[in-house]
């Protein structure tokens, strides 16, 4: 089958590699001319375990294409995924659809033969109503369908997730796209991954609910870990035999500094929002997003304390920057909101993250840049985790120990045995480790 892809983005390009590789025939369309150019040169614009390889692979095989001209990418096309950002309204908290009516509206003028239009943009609840409506005033009925086939993939393990999910989300109303879609995914459901079809609103919703559900596990834990370091309790055995429990799960219940990311604050204040346009308000939700906002600033005064009430004039070394490892994404990282506050507390910042240094650069103006993890750490007043690559874990604690100034560890993502670094002598300070 050949396929557009209308936005080469984290999604579109993901899914588009993975498509291809199934065997279809997978054309990535994008307007931004410098990020086509460097695909079709070999050169993937975000880091993603494995993209890259893929990638290269399927256009050697004839099976992956990358263009600016639309039309180029729909002729021939039986799907025309949308794949095209949705990112917060200022000061509205719901998403903002322009991107996705425009490439509807793109695709409408395109379409010469019958096209299943499939959202995968996360969007609100009737956008593919809205989306039928754009492509209808450009392009007779019976030429096109839609569909909404949420995306589901974290980064960092997203070809993965792609090629062997929990679950695959289809919203259709007729019987035309859903042969199209699937075709499509024929070689997922060959494979016994469980494909869920229903309608289109409710596809829609099933995306905000699974996204803000995870956001809910994780300030849960993070809200647990307060009371634990309160009460004396420890929250990473607290987390271990709760989520032995079949009914809660392991997964998501990893204390830290707070959520970031593309998905999860975006969602949850859309999610928000259209509850509160719905007259069904979520609570539960609209407090999640304060509590999560709120715990971002907290840990800077777990930092200050940790520095025995002061940060002023001193050098502190943060490794982590980005909002999960395996991946250069900063959006929403909690990097952004700790590292410019210790500043104003008169911190100097040295950082060091694998992957996310060039991005960080733009978003933190008068932190210094290390070549690595411990040339970060030399001669630093206290060491900061605020990111959880594994590279960090394996780091000679000794070394560690020799290159700061002070042995002061502030480790916001509980990497390190709490009882192995208070024997070699560090100030160790985790989250939820007890009084």
């Amino acid at each position: 089958m050949r396929i557009a892809m209308i936005g080469s983005g984290y999604v579109g390009l993901v899914s588009g590699a993975c498509l291809a590789d199934f065997g279809h025939e997978v054309v990535c369309v994008d307007k931004d001319e410098a990020k086509i150019a460097a695909l079709n040169a070999g050169q993937s614009p975000i880091y993603e375990p494995g993209l890259s390889e893929l990638v290269a692979a399927n256009q050697r095989a004839g099976r992956l294409f990358f263009t600016t001209d639309i039309r180029e990418g729909m002729r021939g096309a039986q799907a025309a995924f949308i794949c095209v950002g949705t990112p917060t309204l200022p000061g509205e908290g719901g998403a903002d659809m322009r991107y996705v009516y425009q490439a509807a509206g793109e695709i409408g003028d395109a379409i010469e033969t019958f096209v299943v239009v499939v959202n995968k943009s996360t969007s609100p609840i009737g956008a593919c109503d809205a989306i039928e409506s754009i492509v209808a005033e450009r392009a007779p009925r019976d030429k096109f369908a839609v569909a909404s086939n949420p995306e589901f993939l974290r980064e960092g393990a997203a070809i993965d997730d792609f090629k062997q999910p929990d679950r695959v989300v289809i919203g259709v109303e007729g019987e035309a796209a859903r042969r199209v879609m699937r075709e499509i995914y024929q070689p997922l459901e060959r494979n016994g991954s469980p494909i869920v079809y229903t309608t289109r609103r409710t596809a829609e919703l099933i995306k905000y609910a699974a996204n803000v559900f995870l956001a809910m596990k994780v300030t849960f834990i993070n809200e647990i870990a307060d009371l634990c370091e309160r009460v004396g309790g420890d929250v990473m055995d607290v987390a271990h035999a709760i989520g032995l429990d079949k009914r809660i799960g392991r997964r998501f219940l990893n204390p830290g500094p707070g959520f970031g990311g593309s998905c999860f604050p975006k969602d949850t204040l859309a999610l928000t929002k259209l509850a509160i346009d719905a007259r069904s308000p979520m609570r539960l939700v609209e407090t999640l997003v304060d509590v999560n906002d709120k715990r971002k600033v907290a840990m800077v005064g777990k930092i200050v304390r940790a520095c025995g009430g002061s940060v002023k004039g001193k050098r502190i070394a943060v490794l982590g920057l980005t909002y999960k490892p395996n991946t250069d994404d900063m959006r929403d990282a909690p990097s952004l909101v700790i590292l410019p506050l210790l500043q104003q507390a008169g911190a100097t910042i040295v950082a060091f993250d694998p992957e996310g240094a060039a991005q960080a650069a733009k978003l933190l103006p008068g932190v210094e840049f290390a070549s690595g993890p411990y040339a970060c750490l030399e001669g630093a007043d206290a060491l900061v985790v605020v990111t959880e690559w594994d590279a960090f874990r394996a780091l000679d604690l000794a070394r560690v120990k020799a290159a700061l100034r002070e042995p002061v560890v502030v480790d916001l993502r509980n990497i390190y045995p709490q009882s192995v670094m208070r024997e070699m002598g560090f100030k160790y300070v985790g989250i939820g480790r007890g009084a």
